[in-house]
């Protein structure tokens, strides 16, 4: 049975799904009727964060342009460019058992693709979600539903998986923050320079 989360909710993983070690993060959204001239182009991506909470390079951010890291063990399938159609839009696998140990946390986020000169924002955007599911079994563990909570905002920090205390098992944060300026601001938050 799928759990449903609100923001701020945190669950275990790996620790109440005995043998997860490979899942999908499915990521989706609609787009509100918007007539602006110019289709939405919504990109998710992932970071890699050491443990000063920071990405240290390009290797650390896994996005269109850059579709595996951490050794293979976070991979990004691809870009999808209309957003069309029911389920996943995008997705990136998370294999937990190949993360390198200096990796300590891995932010998702979702930006929208040139939202400054398409005049674009996350308030045009619906039905936005993160999901876990387990790409053995093909089961959904749990779901966030973002909700409608965005106006300005042009990158969202969707969710973050992050290793408990002794680093051991992965567990499973709700975020759903906001940003304005993009994927450039979300780069800035993670320490890198989109430059």
């Amino acid at each position: 049975m799928t759990i449903s989360l609100s923001k701020g909710q945190r669950i275990d993983l790996t620790k109440t799904n005995p043998g997860l070690s490979k899942a999908i993060i499915g990521l989706g959204w609609d787009t509100n009727k918007y007539s602006g001239g110019h289709a939405f182009d919504l990109d998710a991506s992932a970071f890699l964060l050491h443990s000063d909470g920071k990405a240290k390079g390009i290797d650390d951010f896994i996005f269109y342009n850059n579709l595996v890291g951490a050794g293979g063990s976070i991979q990004h399938t691809g870009d999808n460019r209309t957003g069309d159609g029911d389920g996943d839009d995008e997705q990136i696998k998370v294999d937990f058992s190949r993360i390198p140990a200096h990796i300590h946390r891995v932010g998702i986020a979702v930006t929208i693709h040139d939202a400054t000169n398409r005049n674009q924002n996350f308030g045009q955007v619906s039905n936005a979600f993160v999901r876990l599911v387990n790409e053995v079994t093909n089961l959904e563990i749990l779901r966030y539903d973002l909700g409608e909570d965005f106006s300005v905002e042009t990158a969202v920090v969707i969710c973050e998986l992050y290793r408990d205390s002794q680093g051991q098992d992965w567990k499973f944060q709700a975020v759903g923050s906001g940003f304005q300026g993009g994927l450039q601001a979300l780069c800035k938050n993670y320490g890198l320079d989109a430059e």
